[in-house]
């Protein structure tokens, strides 16, 4: 088998390496009353599988280290190939094109619009864990990016949390000046529903969505209740931005470029013993270009853009050490349960090619060297910083291959699920919303009518038993998970998957060793890069596959115009 693995060989060595100590729990809880479990929700939004310094990344991330050292990592943890389709899934427990994420709303088409499953915000068709865990008696808290929804009847607030700070779009300039992520897309920043216009001069996104949740859970310290935290991050999400004294740490790591990174990256990993020696990496993407290929100033450029990426994750891992620090504080850390997780896989595609991003940069953007990095400029990561970010998997995010996929992921509640160990189980987005209601004692009403509309039958499984100990699977042999996203398919059961790729989004084919609008066989326990096609050696496998994947896509209503992707 190998897949990612995760021995206690790894766990020790990158213990040492971290020198962080899990630290005491801190003083007795401040509140007395409900013992059920707190639960912060930390999402990060399109960070690469080995970004992280437990995965021997040289980024620095001390305080996420401790927290996988003392939780249970969740290495075959499954999310969507891009944003809103993820949270949706997340918010829900059930498939995207029911709750209304079929596709992107920014770019959703004429002929999808009108079409159940594809309203572009999250529906009414669904149950919401907001909801859920409020009707149960839990202070409900969400701060940063939502993506389910620009209006006030669609926001964070109207879906079930009671206080909240959101930014409605997909990202957003990471500073007070709101620089918009696409030039047909106003920012939309929301405070309990109503519209947020001026932020505060110091405005650092990272920094004030955790504020702002310490200042929501601070507020009702001494109800006796606990609470649900949505914390949703936008780093490292393009534009890449973050403060100069973030950035300068980082601004000579990277000279020698991506093909080193990922040799470096690669080779780190099965020296930890993530992976065996002989795996094979998916191979650079047609559009990328060999390092040594490029200008000096190229280069100098380049390895800034990755200096300022590493520098978002740097202060990601900060302001979620604050936080943490804040709950010991408190007396709440003992008793809250920390899931971590990324929306999907880093970001290698070129939205510089988008409609209108050309005049929309020149208008609003100052991208020389000495100036990236800044309020006012706007640059992306790029296929080769993105392939070294999940390196060996394949491609990256928007795509249904695994380097979009598989997600770092973990879970940390140490007073209930024994900490140090990981699980190698298939485990998708759609699993998370019913563990959470497992482990808080809440129910989930099932298909039927839940305040006052008819709502969707939960879909995901519980992960609670396997995080306790106590199994180690909760799939059947039966299960399997579908994916779709702007004509890209997938379908995998068990350790087989089968991949469709459409049209790209963007010009031409620039992936290597596909065939465009065709179904390949995968099978991960041996090649987790998806490098070897294995569709002629096993084609009854394949029609298995496709078959399910054509269950799937009946089953949700998903609409495919053939030629339109």
């Amino acid at each position: 088998m190998r897949h990612l693995r995760f021995a206690p060989a790894a766990f020790l060595a990158v213990s040492l390496l971290s020198g962080c100590g899990g630290g005491d729990g801190g003083s007795a809880p401040v509140s007395e009353g409900d013992a059920r479990p707190n639960i912060l929700l930390i999402v990060v939004d399109d960070l690469g599988l080995n970004d992280l310094s437990f995965f021997g990344s040289e980024i620095e991330t001390p305080n996420i280290d401790a927290l996988v050292r003392d939780g249970v990592m969740l290495a075959d943890f499954n999310a969507s190939p891009n944003c809103s389709p993820t949270r949706a899934m997340l918010m829900t427990g059930v498939d995207n094109h029911v709750v209304g994420l079929g596709w992107m709303a920014e770019v959703l088409p004429d002929f999808l619009k009108g079409r159940p499953g594809y309203e572009g915000y999250l529906n009414q068709r669904a149950a919401t864990l907001p909801e859920l865990m409020a009707d149960a008696g839990y202070n409900t808290y969400m701060t940063g990016k939502w993506h389910l929804g620009n209006t006030e009847e669609t926001s964070p607030f109207a879906r079930g949390f009671d206080r909240t700070f959101s930014l409605a779009n997909g990202g957003a300039g990471a500073f007070q000046n709101q620089l918009w992520l696409l030039p047909h897309d106003p920012i939309v920043y929301r405070e309990n529903g109503k519209r947020v216009e001026v932020l505060p001069d110091d405005f650092y996104s990272t920094r004030f969505y955790t504020e702002k949740m310490i200042e929501f859970i601070d507020s009702d310290l001494g109800d006796g209740k606990p609470f649900l935290a949505f914390l949703s991050y936008t780093s490292p999400h393009w534009p890449l931005q973050a403060p100069a004294e973030s950035i300068a740490k980082y601004e000579d790591m990277y000279l020698d470029g991506y093909d080193a990174l990922k040799s470096r990256r690669l080779q780190r990993l099965k020296d930890l013993s993530f992976y065996e020696q002989d795996i094979d990496a998916f191979p650079r993407m047609l559009k990328g270009r060999p390092w040594v290929e490029l200008t000096e100033e190229e280069q100098r450029y380049e390895s800034k853009k990755m200096a300022i990426y590493a520098a978002m994750v740097d202060d990601l891992d900060v302001y979620i050490g604050v936080i943490v620090d804040h709950l010991k504080g408190i007396g709440e850390y003992e008793n809250t349960l920390i899931f971590f997780m990324s929306d999907n896989g880093p970001e290698g595609n070129n939205i510089l090619m988008g409609p209108g991003m050309n005049e929309y940069l020149e208008a609003c953007c100052d991208n020389r060297y000495e100036n990236i990095g800044n309020a006012d400029s706007y640059v992306i990561y790029g296929p080769d910083w993105a392939q070294a970010g999940n390196v060996p998997l394949r491609t990256y995010k928007a795509h249904t291959s695994q380097g979009a996929l598989l997600v770092p992921a973990f879970a940390h509640f140490p007073k209930n699920y024994p900490g140090g160990r990981t699980s190698d189980e298939f485990l998708t987005i759609k699993d998370l919303l019913p563990t959470i209601l497992e482990a808080a004692n809440v129910e989930h009403p099932g298909g039927g009518m839940y305040r006052g509309r008819e709502v969707a039958e939960l879909e995901g499984r519980s992960m609670h038993p396997l995080l306790l100990g106590r199994q180690d699977s909760i799939r059947e042999p039966t299960d399997y998970m579908g994916w779709e996203i702007f004509g890209r398919r997938a379908i995998r059961k068990g350790d087989w998957k089968a991949i469709y790729l459409a049209q790209p989004l963007f010009g031409e084919n620039d992936v290597p060793l596909v065939k465009l609008q065709t179904w390949q066989l995968y099978n991960l326990a041996d090649d987790p890069g998806e490098v070897n096609d294995l569709s002629a050696e096993h084609p009854a496998k394949l029609n298995e596959l496709v078959a399910l994947w054509d269950e799937y896509a009946e089953r949700n209503n998903i609409f495919i115009r053939e030629g339109a992707e």
